[in-house]
């Protein structure tokens, strides 16, 4: 095992075998996360990347089975927020000191693409980075965003497994999803991906294609977190995902995709109480604080437990970076891009 992890190190490369190996394994984790956080500090450096996440409606058209946000729960607070609102949200992200937002929001057709790309004009002149993380758009759509100057897009493929995919998130497909990770490839964006650790049915094999499909389609970010069964979806009494698996897995990834960015995940925090700080002395170096304001903190209900939805987004700034600081790193003044992109 220490074998491979050494061979993961040097050369960045896995057979999914030697990936399944690690996976399974509990004994050797702690060789295989200072692994990962040594790449992290060879590749991307001691600093930490904060990108504040603008939540701006927990309206969904879909009906993905782990997700609290899904269009047929009537247990949730639905709330939208207007294009101004939400342009005032990273105005005074901004003011906080971030230099990237991240706009995030279920699948909710009310923000035509006229509004989209007004929203991200504006941020633009804001000279901040942008996120977009609002799911499946079409060609054209995708096209706008970019001109319009979105930098970043997240999609989470959550598993590259097709049958558990199409099980887990009804009405969508598999290839429609790839499909949009090409597309945004394709505009130029940095794209992000990533998997939720522990679905009803996934296998460590399957995990295991999860990251060769990360390395596969030269991802940016990937962001890896446990499953939480909300109770408000049909997977209310399956088992949660595991959080040591999860930080293996995200741990593999970094040690293969050697200069990407990984974010310390808030969901890996509702499972253990120093989550994010654990994942960022495991190989993650980005950490997304809520930059929202008001009842919408916790109405953005993905899964129970979440974190800080009774904070202020300067306290929450405030608090991160004192546990950033604590563990010896330094928050960024950049703008978090890829470092295969741009050193800034």
């Amino acid at each position: 095992m220490k074998e491979l992890i050494e061979k993961a190190e040097k050369t960045h490369q896995l057979s999914k075998a030697e990936i399944v190996l690690l996976l399974e394994n509990h004994e050797i984790q702690e060789e295989l996360f200072n692994a990962a956080d040594r790449v992290r500090k060879e590749y991307v450096g001691d600093e930490v990347q904060l990108r504040g996440l603008i939540e701006f409606s927990n309206i969904c058209k879909q009906k993905c089975l782990y997700c609290g946000l899904r269009a047929s729960n009537k247990n949730v607070n639905r709330y939208r927020l207007q294009p101004d609102e939400i342009i005032e949200l990273a105005r005074k992200a901004k003011g906080y000191g971030y230099k990237t937002v991240v706009l995030q929001s279920g699948e909710d057709d009310y923000y035509t693409v006229e509004k989209i790309t007004y929203i991200v004009t504006e941020i633009k002149k804001l000279e901040m980075a942008i996120t977009l993380s609002i799911g499946e758009k079409t060609y054209e759509e995708y096209k706008a965003y970019r001109d319009a100057g979105a930098d970043r897009y997240l999609l989470r493929i959550e598993t590259t497994d097709k049958r558990l995919y199409e099980d887990m998130d009804p009405g969508m497909n598999h290839e429609d999803r790839k499909r949009c990770l090409e597309d945004l490839k394709e505009f130029g964006y940095e794209v992000g991906t990533g998997c939720l650790v522990g679905l009803p049915g996934q296998t460590i094999e399957s995990l295991a294609d999860d990251i060769l499909f990360f390395k596969e389609i030269d991802a940016d970010m990937i962001g890896i977190g446990p499953f939480i069964p909300n109770n408000d979806t049909p997977l209310k009494h399956s088992k949660g995902g595991d959080f040591d698996l999860s930080l293996r897995v995200m741990a593999l990834t970094r040690l293969l995709l050697p200069d990407i960015n990984i974010p310390a995940t808030t969901a890996m925090e509702v499972i253990n109480p120093q989550g994010r700080i654990i994942a960022l002395k495991s190989g993650a170096n980005v950490v997304m604080p809520n930059v929202t304001e008001g009842e919408a903190r916790k109405w953005y209900a993905l899964y129970p437990g979440k974190i800080c939805v009774n904070d202020t987004p300067a306290h929450c700034r405030g608090c991160i970076t004192g546990k950033i600081k604590g563990i010896g790193r330094d928050v960024s003044e950049g703008f978090g891009f890829h470092k295969k992109n741009s050193e800034s």
